[in-house]
């Protein structure tokens, strides 16, 4: 029995592989919101053998933390669809795009300090982005 797999996509449903890598870009870096506010409301985990099924417990128990989870988790089927529909060269240094997003909501939402050669250094590695982006058109 043979499997044939189309690769035209429904017209109707089609989502453009840019736009999935954003998307998943998006919920990861919701996710990791979540999971540094988690963190912030647990304190530190701290890894020692005495501690660790509790502190573990505690962690995966926290809201914030199991929604976070379930974001990063969400991001990962629309990556799976985006790398299935680009090559993953070109896809990979997009995610960097999370970065300026990261730097951004870390100081609006959780009060972060980010300073300019921070804000330098993403820019940098966007320029790279853009370089790998648009020499794969």
């Amino acid at each position: 029995m043979t499997h044939h797999i189309t690769t035209k996509p429904d017209n109707r449903t089609f989502v453009p592989p840019v736009a999935l890598v954003l998307i998943a870009v998006c919920l990861t870096v919701t996710g990791e919101l979540l999971l540094k506010h988690g963190m912030n409301q647990n304190g530190a985990l701290h890894l020692g053998l005495a501690t660790l099924v509790p502190d573990l417990f505690r962690v995966i128990t926290n809201p914030f933390i199991f929604f976070g989870f379930g974001l990063i988790f969400s991001a990962s089927i629309f990556w799976l669809s985006a790398i299935s529909q680009m090559n993953l060269s070109v896809a990979y240094p997009m995610l960097s795009t999370s970065y300026v997003l990261i730097l951004l909501a870390s100081a609006v939402f959780l009060g972060e300090t980010v300073t300019l050669v921070r804000w330098l250094g993403v820019g940098v590695i966007l320029a790279g982005v853009g370089m790998v982006f648009w020499s794969s058109q």
